[in-house]
């Protein structure tokens, strides 16, 4: 009687497994691939035409750049064909849109990398859980299958472990165990021994083999005959073209693990918002340091701008209240040149009547002229040489100053002046006017 190992009880669990109809699950014709770069065209693959059994263990074997790798792609639906015809159980594939192409891809295949691609800052255990957050499994139903696996892999001691904590067996292990999360029926192993030393090479090698026992469709892509010669089937290819397809078609001793049927399948597509939330916290606490320096640079910005901000508008207050100061609207017009005499004709510029004439001009408040000039003061006993300002009683009004400290002479002083035969600046010479509006 055989005994049941581990891995079988865990593929056992994910998907029901009917007895083989015999229909290929994989189908390729003609299929050709072009890389279009600029105006240089890269054909890879060269009317590829295969079959691929369920329960099958194939290997597809080629030196670099044969183009086993985007074979692989095509078949794990990350990459389009550029003509030929792909079936999957059936189903036409090579035109479906990005959302169904995602849906069957989640549902329908595993994929292990050579390179492992495990998210450094998540445990073994959020590792595996990755393929289930996309599928909507809820957290507790994730987490006890993803150590169900794990376990039954070996790895029930390194759950909470990181992958810098692990060996590249080790890591091997969490991402074959993430392959199966979703119990899809096909397993894309890529170079799955590339990176590892003989010894972790074997094991993985004996996963491969305990999956394909178990019922699952393994696809192995290597460039090394030894490790191709453990598959019961060896399709070789060699500048994009089969040259050699041996070995046996019949799948292993167990029932293949069939594909669950659509309406089964989980609608999905992203995490909801609190999972996600759960995620960005958990990769934030995980760089503590780095999320703090960039929180303090983001600080250290909004802070600038907002300082920046305030000074400017600081000092276009400070400006328009010298302006305000100065009078509202205040437009001074300045005379051309002063009087003189040329050529028997005199050039008259400002004289008080033209402020007298502004004044009475629509939307002007007030026309106040101005003549500066030196004048010499006497108090005392003593002499002064100061500037003085001759105007008219409105000028506090056109400046919107303010009388600091006794009066300011008015217009009917101004008036009374003039009848008594004093004026308070000569004519034709210069005058300011002041207006509003």
């Amino acid at each position: 009687m055989n005994e049941i190992t581990p891995l079988d009880a865990v593929v056992a669990g994910t998907a029901s497994r009917p007895a083989s109809d015999r229909a290929p699950l994989i189908e390729l014709r003609d299929i050709d691939k072009t890389f279009i770069r600029g105006d240089v065209r890269t054909q890879v693959l060269h009317g590829v035409s295969l079959d691929i059994w369920p329960g099958e263990f194939v290997a597809i074997m080629g030196a670099s750049g044969s183009g086993k790798s985007t074979l692989m792609n095509l078949i794990g639906l990350l990459d389009r064909p550029t003509g030929g015809s792909y079936r999957f159980a059936g189903e036409e594939v090579s035109g479906l849109d990005a959302d169904r192409r995602a849906l069957l891809r989640r549902e329908a295949f595993g994929f292990i990398f050579q390179q492992y691609n495990l998210l450094a800052t998540a445990t073994a255990t959020e590792n595996v859980e990755v393929p289930a957050i996309y599928a909507g499994l809820p957290h507790a139903e994730r987490v006890r299958r993803a150590h169900e696996i794990l376990t039954n892999l070996g790895l029930g001691e390194r759950l909470d472990h990181r992958p810098s904590q692990l060996s590249g067996g080790q890591q091997q292990r969490v991402s074959i165990a993430r392959a199966l999360m979703n119990g899809g029926p096909v397993i894309l192993a890529d170079e799955p021994t590339g990176a590892l030393d003989s010894r972790s090479g074997e094991e993985v090698m004996r996963l491969l083999r305990g999956l394909n026992e178990a019922g699952h469709t393994v696809l192995l892509i290597t460039h090394d005959p030894a490790v191709a010669a453990q598959a019961r089937r060896v399709i070789e290819i060699k500048d994009g073209k089969v040259v050699s397809d041996r070995g046996s078609h019949e799948p292993a001793a167990g029932a293949p693990v069939a594909l669950k049927p659509t309406s089964a399948r989980r609608s999905t597509v992203v995490p909801d918002t609190v999972e996600a939330a759960k995620m960005a916290v958990r990769s934030l606490r995980a760089n503590l340091m780095r999320t703090l320096l960039t929180l303090l640079g983001i600080i250290i910005g909004v802070a600038s701008v907002v300082a920046m901000l305030a000074i400017g508008d600081g000092a276009k207050r400070e400006v328009l209240g010298r302006i305000t100061a100065m009078g509202t609207n205040l437009l001074l017009v300045r005379p051309g040149a002063p009087n003189v005499r040329m050529a028997g004709a005199l050039t008259a510029t400002l004289v008080p009547a033209d402020a007298d004439a502004i004044d009475d001009l629509p939307n002007v408040a007030v026309a106040v002229p101005e003549y500066p000039g030196q004048v010499t003061v006497r108090y005392q006993n003593r002499d002064y040489v100061t500037q003085a300002n001759a105007t008219s009683a409105f000028y506090p009004q056109a400046r919107d100053w303010s009388t600091a400290s006794g009066s300011f002479f008015s217009e009917a002083g101004r008036q009374a002046l003039r009848r008594r035969g004093h004026a308070l600046w000569p004519d034709g010479r210069a005058s300011a006017v002041s207006g509003s509006g």
